[in-house]
Parts: C-alpha cells; sequence; structure tokens
C-alpha cells in the first residue's frame, strides 16, 4: 500500500477482528458476529455519523469472508454503474456491493439493485448517515436482513485505535520513533469519536511537529490544537445528526440540565446556523416553559432579534444568557397539552352546535332565528365575570387545561379553580 495514501485510508480494517469499537453491531456475543463465524453475511444498511466506520466494517466483512468487495457512491455513481457492478458479480455470486449515502438513490437505480439482491447475484451493504427509516426506500429495507446503527467511538476505542496506528509497521506508523506525554492520545480522543478524523489528526500532527536530537517526533498539544482546529469538527446541517442535536439541547433545557444545554449549544454553533437553533428556542419558551414563565417566554423574541441582528461569534452572549434563563426556569406544557386535547376532538370529525347566545349577531336575520339572545355581556358586571355556558352543551363537563403549578402558573391556577368552583355553584 502506497505511503502517499492517508493514514486513515491504510488503516482500514481487514477482518471483523481488526474493527475497534461497534462491539454492540460486531462484538463476538452479536448475532451478526455468529452468522459470519457460520460463513454467512447478510444484506443490510449501516447508518450513523461519518466517521464510525460504515465503509471500514463493510470492508473488513469482505475480507473475513473472502469476498469481493465493490464501492459505489449514490451522490456520484449513476444506474449504468450499478449495472455494470451487477454484470461483474453475476459471474461469480461472490461479492459484497457497498453503496455509500444509498438514501440518495433514485427510484430507477433502486429498481435495478432489487432484482439483483432477490437473485443474491451478491450482498448488499448501504450505508448513511441519516436514520434509514426515515430516509431508505421501503423495498430497499425490507430485502436487508440487518439495520445496524454505528455509533461514535469512545475515549479508549479512538485511543487504542491511535496506539495501534503508532505502531503499525506495515501500514501504520511503525516505522517512525515518537515521543509524547501518556495524555495526548487521549487529548486527541477528547476532540473527536470520529475514527477517521482521529487518525488524520495524528497524521497532520505528526507532520507538523519537531524532532528531537534523538531523531524522535515529539507529538505536543499545542500542534495537535492547530490540527484539530484545522479539521473544523462540524456537522451536517441537514443530516440526522443535526436534528438529534437539536432534540438533544431542547430536552437538557426541559430537564434543567444547564450543563447539557450549553454544550450542545457549543456543538449547533460550531455548525453555524444560528436560524435553527433560534427558531428551536422559540418553540422551546413556550412548549416547555410556556405558562410557568410567561415573562421569560416574551423576552425570546427580543433575543432571538438580537442574535439575528449581531450574527456570529457575537451572537453566542445573547444565547448563553437565554440558555442559561430557559435551562433555570420554571416548566409547564399545560397550555398547549389543553389544546391537544380539544384537537383531539376535533379530529374524530364529530361537531357540536354552538349556543345560540354565543353565535353571530352582526347580520339582518340574526335575532330572528334567536342567535345571540341571553347573552351576557361580561363587562357590565362586577369584577367582569358572569354564570353562562360557553362550550356546546355536549363538552360542558369536559376538562381541556389542568394547571401546573410551577411559577407563575400557581398564581393563574388560583384563579382558574377559583373560576370553576363559581362555574360549578351556578351550575347546580
Amino acid at each position: 500500500m502506497s505511503r502517499n495514501e492517508p493514514l486513515a485510508y491504510r488503516m482500514r480494517p481487514k477482518k471483523i477482528e481488526e474493527v475497534v469499537g461497534q462491539d454492540h453491531v460486531i462484538g463476538p456475543d452479536t448475532a451478526l458476529y455468529k452468522m459470519i463465524e457460520n460463513g454467512h453475511v447478510p444484506s443490510m444498511i449501516l447508518y450513523g455519523p461519518p466517521g464510525t466506520g460504515k465503509t471500514s466494517l463493510a470492508f473488513a466483512l469482505a475480507g473475513t469472508m473472502e469476498k469481493d468487495f465493490y464501492a459505489l457512491n449514490a451522490t456520484s455513481d449513476g444506474k449504468k454503474d450499478v449495472e455494470a457492478v451487477i454484470s461483474e458479480t453475476r459471474m461469480t455470486r461472490n461479492a459484497i456491493v457497498f453503496i455509500d449515502e444509498i438514501h440518495r438513490f433514485n427510484k430507477s437505480q433502486q429498481d435495478t439493485l432489487l432484482r439483483a439482491i432477490e437473485e443474491g447475484v451478491f450482498t448488499l451493504i448501504g450505508a448513511t448517515t441519516e436514520n434509514p427509516f426515515h430516509s431508505v426506500n421501503n423495498a430497499i429495507r425490507s430485502r436487508c436482513g440487518q439495520i445496524k446503527e454505528l455509533k461514535m467511538l469512545d475515549e479508549p476505542a479512538v485511543i487504542a485505535l491511535l496506539q495501534h496506528a503508532i505502531k503499525d509497521k506495515e501500514n501504520g506508523l511503525g516505522h517512525y520513533t515518537f515521543q509524547f506525554e501518556e495524555d495526548v492520545l487521549t487529548h486527541i480522543a477528547q476532540a473527536t469519536g470520529d475514527a477517521r478524523t482521529a487518525l488524520n489528526i495524528l497524521e497532520d500532527s505528526m507532520w507538523a511537529s519537531r524532532q528531537n536530537e534523538k531523531q524522535e517526533i515529539v507529538l505536543e498539544k499545542a500542534v495537535i490544537d492547530q490540527s484539530i482546529e484545522n479539521k473544523g469538527l462540524n456537522h451536517d446541517k441537514k443530516g440526522d445528526i443535526y436534528y438529534n442535536l437539536l432534540s438533544g439541547f431542547q430536552k437538557s433545557i426541559r430537564g434543567s440540565d444547564t450543563q447539557a444545554a450549553l454544550y450542545y449549544l457549543a456543538r449547533l454553533l460550531e455548525g453555524g446556523d444560528i436560524i435553527s437553533i433560534c427558531r428551536r428556542l422559540l418553540v422551546i419558551a413556550y412548549e416547555d416553559i410556556g405558562l410557568a414563565n410567561p415573562e421569560l417566554c416574551a423576552r425570546v423574541l427580543p433575543v432571538v432579534d438580537s442574535v439575528e441582528r449581531l450574527g456570529l461569534p457575537e451572537g453566542r452572549i445573547p444565547l448563553s444568557v437565554i440558555v442559561v434563563e430557559l435551562c433555570l426556569s420554571p416548566k409547564s406544557n399545560s397550555a398547549y397539552k389543553a389544546l391537544d386535547k380539544a384537537a383531539h376532538i376535533v379530529k374524530k370529525g364529530k361537531t357540536y352546535d354552538i349556543p345560540n347566545h354565543l353565535k353571530d349577531t352582526h347580520y339582518q336575520g340574526a335575532k330572528s332565528l334567536g342567535h345571540g339572545e341571553s347573552y351576557k355581556y361580561p363587562h357590565h358586571y362586577p369584577n367582569g365575570w358572569v354564570y353562562q355556558e360557553y362550550l356546546p352543551k355536549e363538552l360542558q363537563h369536559k376538562t381541556f387545561y389542568e394547571p401546573n403549578e410551577a411559577g407563575d402558573e400557581q398564581r393563574l391556577a388560583k384563579i382558574y379553580y377559583r373560576l370553576k368552583e363559581l362555574q360549578s355553584k351556578y351550575r347546580k
């Protein structure tokens, strides 16, 4: 293998025993590992963030099973490329065809694949960064016996990967001599759970490092930090990871975990999409804070306006303030939950007649229909309240809103229960 090829490419595992991490997918106790042991590799879809080893795992499976390996990319390879691979693999019927970004295949390309899979011409391994249950055609999913989620590597797995790369004399950096502190590899592992990025950082740092008098390459944190910065560890703003980050961000605020919310905010800001962040904050304010702190809800929009005017990096300052406030605020979702209960009845399709005294009277003839008769104008009564029924008679004992006695909603709850008490008194 050429030394001009990137380290991450050279270190690609050739057998499943060489795969680092992903024990939940290919560990010795998994069903997939036992299938491979018994000489069977099923068609499958692998999904997960970039750098989790989807291509590497497919390559390792091909090596373990001694199958030919063909790689296609749905973003660049067309129907003719697929047909050419099918034609070749039909001769031996001993191939794994790996298709990256498989969710991007159009219907014509998918149809070409389906027949070959059904005939057993090859084993398909599709890869995607998107959730396949949302993005991959059902016809392809149904023909893949396994759908496996690959996860970012944890620190020990990344450290083991880097150590192996440093010692490997055939494909790694084993023909060089290094000098570094024990925590240097941990420093790289803490920056990313992406195997490819971790190896790229190591390789870049090696070429940027000085040599000591013993001709050892001295790996230092300062050089590694520059390599990390140059990698721009961002995320795909349209990918599944991005929506998971937004979800983690909102759920951390809902759970009042300030540290987690700020961490996810920092990751989202790395993507630079402040519009999505601001939009999510507006949702959070009214979905999770709601009546418990309506004053805070009202302050979110001015913050959003400020952030959009400031841009980054200054916009991070008001964002940090509002996120901490949202985390530490009392929470209530009672208002929108009440609306959802009412909407549930409406969506059943059954409508009820509006009480006559509430019906519109702004047209000639309304009075003759009895519309508006006996309506009591609340402003004409002490305290601005008078008993009358507002719901259709079939729903008069239905409760939609149930106060959550947190924060400012405690005050609202007292008013609510007093009104309910008065209403019950007059109904009797």
